[in-house]
């Protein structure tokens, strides 16, 4: 029987109220890496989503590649994303923080005193990225992660779970996606270790692995999800022969951990690499969880895939930054709102929080 779009689905031991999901998008609009009150009243705008997934949130001070993008690792931050919680849950909405350490993806002058740009291994990433104090600049050379500073980051993702708990959240979703920490550790395009976190398909999914069942251990599987993206083409990845393999082998492992959902993000609408239809067969297969499609949806694509069982819901992402009710819009067919491409990552209120709330 056809599952719509529009339905409440059962998520863990969360009933959302239908089968859109936010995607989480770079906002950068978060000062001293705490989010501010404007943060609240954009999530707060969407909480019509069935489950609204945040920007990516930085586990420890590594993993600021960014300006301004949000941390959760002490308690301002904390009290920040408890006034983001509150506002979503007061208009009915649940809501995972994702939580992006950016590895190599960084440049120093982004990162506060005494932190680093790491990475699995010292490649630098090629090209250029914004700084607040001196404006573009090439990225930082990563340095090649000591075992110690593995064990660290794992442990910060960990602590940084609980403190979302702490803060309000719902569960976090692991961005292993998009050239960021975890995905560095997947890719033979950033990592050429020779020890038991790179080499083999079981090396490089290693430290996914290792975090995720260190944030379960934490804060319970059904608080846990994990986004991924084969073929993904970001910051420098690259596919390689043993992609499927090793996506096959961490969907079955991830699925015996027990998260909650595994989201799967296609970004070929935007110029990478389709995953091949076989790959996402066999991890839909494999992953006994909830399925998260996104890239590229309308609601009849989202549709279609749930219709298929590609999928039991589907994640949106730039529609939503101009259509605050994307759900009611989608819902009766209304034309969407162009978002205001210039505004995405300036700071402020502008193109964040005044487009119009209507149903």
């Amino acid at each position: 029987m056809s599952q719509s779009l529009f339905e409440p689905y059962v998520l863990g031991s969360l009933t959302l109220k239908n089968r859109v999901v936010m995607a989480p998008m770079t906002r950068t609009r978060a000062l001293g890496n705490v989010p501010a009150a404007i943060t609240a009243t954009y999530y707060a705008q969407r909480a019509e989503a069935g489950l609204i997934v945040t920007e990516g949130t930085s586990p420890s001070p590594d993993g600021l590649g960014y300006a301004n993008i949000p941390g959760l690792f002490n308690a301002a931050q904390v009290e920040g994303w408890r006034a983001v919680t509150q506002a979503v849950h007061a208009e009915g909405g649940k809501i995972f923080v994702q939580l992006m350490h950016t590895g190599r993806v960084g440049h120093s002058a982004n990162l506060p005193s005494g932190a680093r740009v790491l990475g699995p291994s010292a490649r630098t990433l090629d090209g250029e990225m914004f700084t607040l104090a001196h404006g573009m600049q090439p990225h930082t050379a990563p340095v090649a992660m000591s075992g110690d500073d593995i064990a660290a980051a794992i442990q910060a993702y960990a602590d940084s779970a609980a403190l979302a708990i702490e803060a309000g959240f719902d569960g976090v979703e692991l961005h292993g996606a998009n050239g960021y920490l975890i995905d560095q550790f997947l890719n033979a395009a950033t990592n050429d270790r020779t020890d038991a976190w790179g080499g083999s398909v079981e090396g490089r999914a290693h430290f996914a692995l290792e975090v995720t069942r260190r944030v379960v251990a934490r804060i319970g599987a059904e608080r846990v999800g994990i986004r991924l993206s084969p073929y993904g083409a970001f910051n420098g990845m690259v596919p390689d022969a043993d992609m499927d393999a090793l996506f096959n082998h961490l969907a079955s492992a991830l699925s015996d951990i027990g998260i909650v959902y595994l989201h799967q993000v296609d970004h070929s609408s935007m110029g990478a690499p389709a995953i091949p239809v076989a790959l996402t067969q066999a991890m839909r297969a494999a992953f006994k969880g909830a399925y998260i499609v996104s890239g590229g949806l309308d609601a009849e694509r989202a549709q279609a895939a749930i219709d298929a069982g590609r999928g039991d819901l589907a994640a949106f992402g730039r529609p939503f930054i101009s259509n605050p009710r994307l759900v009611s819009r989608l819902r009766r067919g209304a034309e969407l709102l162009p978002a205001d491409a210039s505004t995405f990552y300036a700071p402020g209120p502008e193109g964040y929080i005044d487009y119009p709330v209507d149903p």
